[in-house]
């Protein structure tokens, strides 16, 4: 490696040309950066103490470590964002000069065969900086000063016209940009392939512009090592449709999110976004050593790349998965999407039938939407779907979903019909994240001529206006004001419709009558209004409750059997808590057990219950804690080194060497409710080293 500080009109003068090779990012910057950069130019320009203003480095890769001289193309490893950005700024620049040179060495002409061109080259060469692909083109347009194509860079478009609307708004007064550019400093770095390692360096760069993506990385990392050729084919082959599928925008949001999902569903762990990349290198490392080479590895990311478009950015074709994977995004609960992923893979390899892949997706919309409803809580969705697969049986694929979520429990349970309309006839569903998609999905069920949300707006049939006409406190009666408060937000007082602002806050009958009421409205959230006489407190109850039959039919509760559900139960030992003297129902010790047992419980979906002939048993992969009963207290032994427990309260002996039932060397004396929070502690500690 060769560094040095340098100019940077120095160093495009003198370099033939940079090019910004295929595993690269895209340019990035957006008007943000371009501004940051514009102010700091400006005031260099303007103040002349400032001698010189710093922006970074560009590190290149060139053959050998002489000084730049030959006429061969050098390729940049990091700095592409402020190098492209400043060229744009100078080919802006270079088309309000004209023939005018406020500085020495600032005339249109100059700047282009300086700066921008190779006068004397032809094609490609022609140009100082070579982009990727739809940048690419864009740039040399620019450079080109031809009209933009239709289906051009956004960012090199938007940036490019950021700056003439600067340049422009100075009115001629162009000597301060030119002076500020000239004072441009950047650090040069020149990598020799034999010897440095581009990877590592580029992992290491802190860029003083926008932060690389997991996305850019892991590109990077599967790209970077190979030779030319086979950079070009994987990349036009595999990672530049992934671009173009997900599109330039979504591409920046989504993609880091879809890898995370890859990888969830590949490895059955949940990696944090920002270590993405990491974790993408450990998974791409055992793939190689069991002989997968980047290629495979890259058509397999590709392949669930597009299962991905089509669910999570409407990419789908078939017109009721569409609809189906429109009604999950509605939800906003990204974390099915590694358990939908493998779903969709399997209906793509016919190991799940269409129609059983369809029913699934309206199940799994039934299981989030009444979980929504009866308010419980999400933080442990993810770890639920990331490991969901596991308890497949393919072979009676469709089965086996129910009767797994069948077999939820307590914080993880799929709601029952009871529950489920209780809470749906009595909640506050105005304020639901998304509150069209349960209105629209109502609405739309059973009928084949379906509405659209933008059509409707929502309306409240008892008016939101704290003033209530005299009319609407007479309906509803001398408790109007409490009447309001309690039913305004339910769904027996909500619906759609057309004539929103017409209806403002008229009286019922108003409504019901005037054209467009709800006499005459064809939705069939409307039916049976026309009907009613007096808007109260009774009528949005009744309302409510036929609202709930049928979203339980709407949204319905899995069914089987229960002799085939009773298959997939697994089933203890022979023993039961009966065979524990010690935790006899209503005893001390057995109220002890049943809290402690709860919390153990829920510390993750994957925790698992075992009774055993002297103990019961809490696994994870293996057992993290195992509990004794005595008459007044629990013996707890956690399944880890003692000296590994983090114990501020000193609350654990070491049974190391001392006879034990149990698993691990920590043994813990539970026998007061006050101590739970401190016992979960350590619990989870071994939880966390044996899962």
């Amino acid at each position: 490696m060769k560094a040095r500080e340098t100019n940077l009109l120095n160093l495009l003068k003198n370099t033939p040309q940079f090019i910004i090779p295929i595993y690269q990012r895209t340019y990035s910057w957006t008007e943000k950066q371009c501004e940051q950069l514009w102010n700091d130019i400006i005031d260099a320009g303007s103040d002349e103490k400032i001698l010189s203003h710093f922006i970074g480095s560009i590190v290149y890769i060139e053959s050998d470590l002489q000084q730049i001289s030959s006429q061969s193309s050098y390729l940049i490893i990091d700095g592409q964002q402020r190098l492209t950005t400043c060229v744009l700024l100078l080919e802006a620049l270079s088309r309000h000069l004209n023939n005018n040179e406020p500085l020495d060495g600032f005339s249109s002409k100059k700047i282009r065969n300086y700066y921008l061109l190779n006068p004397l080259e032809d094609n490609d060469m022609a140009f100082k900086l070579i982009l990727t692909q739809l940048d690419k083109e864009t740039l040399l347009t620019l450079l080109e000063q031809k009209p933009l194509p239709k289906d051009c860079s956004i960012n090199i478009a938007n940036n490019f016209s950021f700056f003439d609307k600067k340049i422009k708004s100075l009115d001629g007064n162009l000597k301060a940009v030119c002076k500020g550019l000239s004072k441009l400093v950047i650090v040069d770095v020149a990598l020799d392939r034999r010897q440095d390692n581009p990877q590592l360096i580029f992992e290491s760069m802190n860029s003083t512009g926008k932060a690389l993506s997991q996305a850019d990385l892991i590109r990077n990392y599967i790209l970077m090592d190979l030779d030319q050729k086979k950079q070009k084919y994987s990349y036009e082959q595999y990672w530049h449709p992934m671009e173009t599928a997900f599109g330039q925008e979504n591409y920046n949001n989504y993609f880091d999110s879809f890898m995370r999902h890859y990888l969830t569903m590949k490895t059955g762990k949940i990696p944090k976004i920002d270590d993405v990349y990491e974790e993408f290198k450990i998974y791409a490392r055992k793939k190689k050593f069991a002989s997968v080479t980047n290629e495979l590895l890259l058509e397999d990311i590709k392949l669930f790349s597009d299962y991905y478009c089509a669910m999570a950015l409407g990419r789908e074709e078939n017109k009721d998965l569409s609809l189906s994977f429109r009604n999950l995004r509605e939800l906003k609960v990204d974390v099915v999407y590694p358990f939908l992923l493998e779903l969709y893979d399997d209906y793509k390899s016919k190991i799940l039938s269409y129609e059983d892949f369809l029913e699934s997706l309206r199940l799994i919309e039934s299981y989030l939407f009444r979980r929504s409803v009866c308010g419980l809580a999400a933080n442990f969705l993810n770890k639920a779907f990331a490991s969901f697969g596991k308890s497949l049986k393919k072979h009676k694929y469709l089965e086996s979903i129910k009767a797994h979520l069948l077999q939820l429990t307590s914080q993880q349970r799929f709601p029952t019909d009871a529950e489920f309309k209780e809470c749906f006839s009595t909640r506050d569903l105005y304020k639901f994240r998304n509150k069209n998609y349960w209105l629209r999905r109502l609405e739309n069920f059973g009928r084949k001529e379906c509405i659209f949300d933008e059509e409707y707006s929502i309306e409240h049939i008892m008016p939101q206006n704290k003033n209530l006409s005299i009319q609407w406190q007479k309906d509803l009666g001398p408790d109007w004001q409490v009447i309001q408060e309690l039913w305004l937000h339910n769904a027996g007082n909500l619906t759609l419709t057309a004539y929103n602002s017409e209806f403002s806050d008229r009286p019922f009958l108003e409504k019901r009558e005037m054209e467009g009421g709800f006499r005459h409205s064809p939705l069939w959230l409307n039916q049976g209004l026309g009907q009613v006489e007096v808007w109260n407190e009774n009528e949005i109850k009744k309302r409510g409750k036929r609202l709930a039959e049928r979203a339980a039919t709407l949204w319905p509760y899995p069914f089987l059997k229960e002799d085939i559900l009773k298959t997939y139960q697994k089933k203890n030992a022979a023993y039961s808590l009966d065979d524990f003297n010690s935790l006899t129902e209503g005893s001390f010790t057995r109220s002890l057990f049943d809290q402690l047992r709860k919390e153990i419980l829920l510390i993750d979906p994957r925790v698992k219950e075992k009774i055993c002939k002297i103990y019961i048993a809490y696994k994870a992969k293996t057992n993290f804690v195992d509990i004794e009963a005595d008459s007044k207290k629990l013996r707890l032994c956690l399944n880890m080194k003692f000296e590994d427990l983090i114990d501020p309260k000193n609350m654990a002996r070491d049974v190391t060497h001392i006879g034990h039932h149990g698993n691990g060397d920590v043994e813990i004396l539970y026998n007061s409710p006050s101590e739970l929070d401190d016992v979960m502690k350590l619990i989870r500690q071994s939880f966390e080293r044996n899962s």
